[in-house]
Formats: structure tokens, sequence, C-alpha cells
């Protein structure tokens, strides 16, 4: 073999050499590396970071259970650096994703640390962070189920409450048809179907006032509102049935005031409010309607002189379809929702409604709204023009005829 050969050879069985020596210093560089982040219990650089930009709550913690870093959120759960974590669910939950290497999630309720609270409901998901650690986000989904239970019940308890008139409605039909030949009781059973038709239409308007109230983008129009004819509108539209159960209505309170908002929607929350103290009044007492001006808050406060409320149901009057007292609600014609209504328009304004009773003494219910200054001459007739025509609008037998209305 040529000198020019041999040397080829060794530069190439130098070179494979060489190649291969990198090769495993390379590997156990790597395999060291692997070695000292499983070993590691330091949380990766920007991970703080990212947990301080999250609106849920997480944290990261090491084998031992260790917290070493959360997002703000995690502190309504009482999960703080240096602790560990007390749920017990929540550690197991870490330790099934340590043992089995993959993320898991469950649904679980939880309370914070050293606090008297009700559990919330929340979906906790657990990932392998490295060797040692693993990242441990908690959403809080008890507003979600909340909704849900409010959905379904709105549905169920709206289906029971269109059966009832609607079956009326179905059966008087049938009597009809079989009295034909006895025009008496035709005028009879024509009467109860034209009160169970009343009783439908109001059922049906105040659901859809609701579902009106509740949604997303429900009120979008608001204008400035002057309470005074807010109070006498709603007085004057129900004038007839306070004449009619022997109940003298009584305006009194400041004047002046208003309020930035949806005239209509807050004259029919007010006049529930008169409705119901009506309907709850005896025969020859009062119902006060007042207003008072605090530096920020405008408070209308319907009084009565009646049957008041016990504990047990104010904490739910305001609650769809219930009754404090079925039975007079049944002969009023009462649907159940006009207090959900006042609840969700003073919400929607901003405000908030406050009650004070006391059985066989009377209630008052009182709607806090925000206060706005008086607009100027020049603005109020502008909004006035502008109401008229809304009014104008929607009373127009042409547009409800084409469903432009419903």
């Amino acid at each position: 073999m040529t000198p020019p050969n041999t040397a080829l050879i060794a530069l190439a069985v130098g070179l494979v050499i060489g190649i291969g020596l990198s090769a495993i210093i390379a590997w156990a560089y790597r395999a060291r590396a692997r070695v000292v982040e499983a070993a590691s219990s330091v949380v990766p650089q920007g991970t703080a970071d990212v947990l301080d930009s999250m609106d849920d709550a997480a944290c990261v913690v090491d084998a031992s259970g260790l917290v070493l870093a959360i997002s703000n959120p995690a502190a309504r759960f009482g999960i703080g650096v240096g602790s560990t974590l007390d749920n017990q669910e929540l550690r197991q939950l870490v330790r099934t994703v340590r043992s089995t290497g993959a993320s898991a999630t469950e649904t679980m309720r939880i309370t914070r640390s050293g606090v008297s609270l009700s559990p919330r409901l929340v979906s906790a998901r657990a990932s392998a962070l490295g060797g040692q650690l693993t990242l441990l986000i908690i959403r809080d989904v008890t507003e979600q189920e909340r909704l849900d239970q409010v959905r379904r019940d709105f549905v169920a308890n709206t289906s029971h409450e269109l059966k009832t008139p609607v079956g009326a409605v179905s059966l008087l039909a049938e009597a009809i048809e079989s009295a034909a030949d006895d025009p008496a009781q035709v005028r009879i059973f024509a009467s109860r179907i034209s009160a169970e038709a009343a009783r439908l239409g109001q059922l049906t308007g105040r659901i859809m006032s609701l579902s009106r109230l509740q949604a997303s983008d429900g009120i979008t129009d608001f204008d400035t509102v002057a309470m005074d004819e807010v109070v006498a509108s709603s007085i004057e539209g129900h004038t007839v049935q306070a004449d009619s159960a022997g109940v003298e209505l009584v305006r009194g309170g400041d004047r002046g005031a208003y309020v930035r908002g949806d005239a209509q929607i807050l004259i029919e929350a007010v006049g529930n409010l008169i409705a119901n103290a009506i309907v709850y009044s005896p025969k020859g007492s009062r119902v006060g309607v007042g207003i008072k001006i605090d530096a920020d808050t405008v408070e209308i406060a319907v009084s009565d002189q009646g049957i008041g409320i016990t504990e047990a149901d104010r904490d739910r009057i305001f609650e769809r379809f219930y009754r404090a007292d079925e039975a007079r609600s049944r002969r009023t014609g009462g649907t159940g929702l006009g207090l959900s209504i006042v609840k969700h328009a003073t919400q929607r304004h901003g405000g908030e409604v406050r009650v004070w009773s006391r059985p066989g003494r009377g209630s008052t219910f009182t709607m806090v709204l925000p206060r706005i200054d008086a607009p100027a001459p020049e603005t109020a007739k502008k909004i006035k023009k502008k109401r008229a025509r809304k009014a104008a609008k929607a009373t127009d037998p042409t547009r409800v005829r084409n469903g432009e209305n419903a």
C-alpha cells in the first residue's frame, strides 16, 4: 500500500472516530441536561410572566406539592407561593398527572382555605411541566352552572305557566261548542275565555320583557329620563286598579330627579311595584310613591300597608314565577314575573332594589338609581320629541300588524 493511500485511510478512520466521540459527548451533555431538568425545581423562564397574564387561578407545584408560582386569581382559593395545596382532590389530581405523565381534567367543588363560604364549582386541569413540576389551572365555572340552572328553571316554569291558560281556553272552547243552544252559558264561557286570553297575553308580554332585559343587547338606547314623568305615568296607569281595590295612591317626595335610561322600562318597573302594592293592600289603605334625591342617587320607593312579607319569602320574591301568596296571585291573575322584571330593569340601569317588610305592617320596595344632572331646556325638548316619536312608532297599527313590534 502506497504511503498516500495509507494516509487517506488513517484520515478517514480518524474522522469517523472524531465524529463518534463528538456524538457521544453531545449525547452525554443532553442526557445530563435532561437529568438536571428532571431533578430541578426551578420554574422555567417565562412561566411567571404567563401566570401573571392569566384570568384563571393557576399555580406551579413541585414534587412535594409546594407551590412555587401562582397567578393573581389563585389567591381567591387560598393558594400562595410557599404554601401547599390544602384541597385533597387537587393534590390527588397532581399525583395522577405525575404518575401517568398525561394531562388530566376534573370538575370538583372547593372552598377558599380558612374561609367559610359556599363551595365553588371549578374545572381543574393539571399538566406536567418538566420532571418535577406540575402546572395546575383552576377555572371557576360556578356562574356558568348557575346560569344553566336558571335557564332550565325558566324553560320549565314557563312551560308550566303557559299550560294553565292554554288548557283553560281549550276546555272552555269545548264547553261553548257543547252549550251552543244555551246563549247564557255561551256568554259565561266566552267571558272566561276572554279572561284567560288576557292572562295569557300578560304572561307572554312579561316573558318577552324579562327576556329583553336579560339579553346582552337588550337595552341600547338610553336617554335622559325625568323620574317625575316616570312616577306620574306609573300612577296614572294604575289608578283604575287602585279605585277598584279601594286603595288610595299618594305621591310624595322630591321633584326634579333625572336618571339615564329607558323611560318605558322604568315606567313598567315602577308600575309593577305599584300593582303589587295595590294587590297586597287591604281596602281603605294607602299606597305611597315617593322620590328621594341624594348626592349621587335617586331613590324611588313604593310603600304599602298590606300583609307584609315573611323573612323566608324575602329571599325569593325576585325569583321568576315565585309567589309569596299563591292563592291571592291566582285570584288576581298575577304572573310571578313582576318583581323579577323590577330587579333586572334596575340592574340594567346600574342600580339596585332594596326591600323592607314586616308581616302585618306592610312593605317598602326602593329602586336606587344613579342620578344625573338636569338637561338643558333645548336638550329636554329634543328628548321629549324623540320619546314621542318612539311611542308613536311602538303603537303604529300598521307596524304591529306587520309584526315589526313582535
